[in-house]
């Protein structure tokens, strides 16, 4: 799996990170941001398809 970096403002990592955690919604800091990046996606193509701009992928 390829890695990336960011830059990120501190305010909305520490918010990220009150989800992060045993018994948390996202064991990573890392699985939030990828779990935040599909459902973008999701959104994306959806938005797309209402547009005309292509089929959903499922």
């Amino acid at each position: 799996m390829p890695k990336i970096s960011l830059d990120m403002p501190n305010e909305l990592l520490h918010d990220l990170r009150i989800h992060v955690g045993d018994d948390k919604k996202f064991v990573s800091v890392a699985d939030a941001v990828r779990t935040a990046c599909r459902k973008l996606l999701d959104q994306l193509d959806e938005i797309d398809y209402r547009h005309g701009r292509g089929e959903v992928k499922r």
